[in-house]
């Protein structure tokens, strides 16, 4: 399309402009320069709807997909990290011969298992003489077995066996009945609270299992509580479990090796869980006899080390994964080059016209510079808008909690202007090179 008398009287403008006296014309003539081009390229991009439309498609995908890939990782760290303080407890430290959230190779492992010294029921004793006024400590061991009631069975059910203090500890919250008692815990009483999956798999229907009981390895259990819905961890269902009393745990399970203990500052004593774990090192590297300067003799666990590691693994995931979605965009930047190339052909005319008036090659370079730029920063705000559109549609759909972190929303527009900048540079460049008088003859 020929834009030649609107260009024209453009130019004429300018050239009058620049003889005007002050010492800001300069910069006048420099707004005005500006002012034109945006001008003059927007009224290019409102003459080809349609073409420009589809050139923005590749930009408008790549920005959507970078928005829906930030807001899933986001999402998934959201997510794992209210798992994880609703399975491990918020302010509670794990003591364990080992214990790692990954990052171990086996060689470590097995270092580690032959260094540290076992954990037993008597270290847990120990330590609520030393540290009981400061800290409430509950052993805690678990395995997995079927668990049967009537025709109906649960499979690898955890049963997981603890003193009472652990619904403090991690801040077990039950929904249905109540936490066993220390009372149950000394008198090796059968009883069990028990998660979600579990409740649906042996008890389905609409009521109540408190009161009833299902099998343990042939032993009956009796429901006294259901503890609320946690979700998934890592892939695997936290809800197909059953709490017990460490004691009825020992007797069903045996004795067993190693066992962990949970840890938690107890309430009202001033205390930090970071004080608190301290305080267990000491007590502990005093029960083993360990000299100044060794390296602790056990291994710990806290709420800190857990995030750290899945804000690690998300990161990797995040490094992987938002360069490959960036791609779309590289390939919408050669979309806009492509066009771009096609307009300044169509233009050829025009621009000699202009040149032949004084347009310079700055005039021309940004005129084509600001046109691709403008098509990718609105491919840039309509993909983000498109994203989070979506982000909003998947949270509802699925019941998860997905939103769009800025980080991304930046990243999108910041490269979705170097798209719009890289795609018009040799376009432009060739369009300010055209020789006048050559331009003038093409038709």
């Amino acid at each position: 399309m020929f834009h030649g008398y609107p260009a024209i009287k453009d130019t004429l403008k300018r050239t009058m402009a620049v003889t005007t006296p002050g010492q800001n014309a300069g910069r006048v003539r420099l707004m005005h320069e500006l002012t034109s081009a945006v001008g003059l390229a927007w009224d290019s991009i409102r003459s080809h709807k349609l073409r420009s439309f589809l050139t923005l498609l590749g930009v408008i995908i790549g920005v959507a997909s970078v928005i829906l890939v930030g807001s899933a990782i986001d999402g998934m760290g959201l997510y794992a990290q209210e798992s994880t303080a609703k399975a491990f407890g918020s302010e509670s430290f794990l003591i364990a011969q080992v214990a790692g959230v990954g990052g171990m190779t086996r060689k470590q492992f097995f270092e580690k298992l032959k260094f540290n010294r076992q954990i037993k029921l008597a270290e847990d004793r120990y330590l609520q003489a030393a540290n009981g006024e400061t800290t409430i400590y509950s052993p805690y061991r678990q395995s997995q077995v079927d668990t049967k009631r009537d025709n109906l069975t649960s499979e690898e059910t955890s049963i997981l066996g603890a003193s009472a203090d652990l619904a403090d500890i991690r801040d077990i919250v039950v929904v249905d009945g109540r936490f066993f008692t220390e009372t149950e815990e000394r008198n090796v009483s059968y009883v069990a609270v028990i998660g979600d999956d579990l409740k649906t798999n042996l008890f389905p229907g609409s009521g109540s299992p408190v009161g009833r009981s299902f099998k343990i390895k042939g032993i009956d259990f009796t429901v006294v509580g259901v503890q609320e819905r946690l979700g998934s961890s890592f892939g695997r269902s936290q809800d197909n479990s059953a709490y017990i009393p460490i004691t009825a745990f020992q007797h069903v399970f045996g004795p067993g090796g190693s066992i962990s203990l949970f840890g938690r500052p107890r309430k009202g004593s001033g205390y930090t869980m970071q004080q608190s774990l301290d305080l267990t090192r000491v007590a502990l590297r005093t029960r083993f006899h360990q000299k100044p300067g060794e390296a602790d003799r056990f291994d710990f666990l806290t709420p800190d080390a857990i995030r750290g590691f899945i804000d690690s693994l998300l990161t990797l995931v995040a490094a992987v994964v938002v360069p490959v979605t960036l791609i779309s965009l590289v390939v919408g930047g050669i979309v806009i080059m492509n066009i771009m190339l096609v307009s300044v052909t169509e233009r050829t005319r025009e621009i000699g016209i202009r040149k032949s008036l004084g347009a310079r090659r700055f005039d021309i370079m940004m005129q084509i510079l600001i046109e691709s730029v403008i098509m990718a920063s609105a491919g840039g705000a309509l993909g983000v808008a498109i994203g989070a559109a979506l982000t909003t549609v998947l949270t509802a759909a699925l019941g998860v909690t997905l939103r769009v972190p800025p980080f991304y929303v930046v990243l999108s527009v910041c490269v979705s202007g170097i798209v719009g900048v890289a795609s018009g540079w040799y376009p432009a460049s060739k369009a300010s090179k055209l020789d006048p008088i050559v331009a003038l003859r093409a038709e």
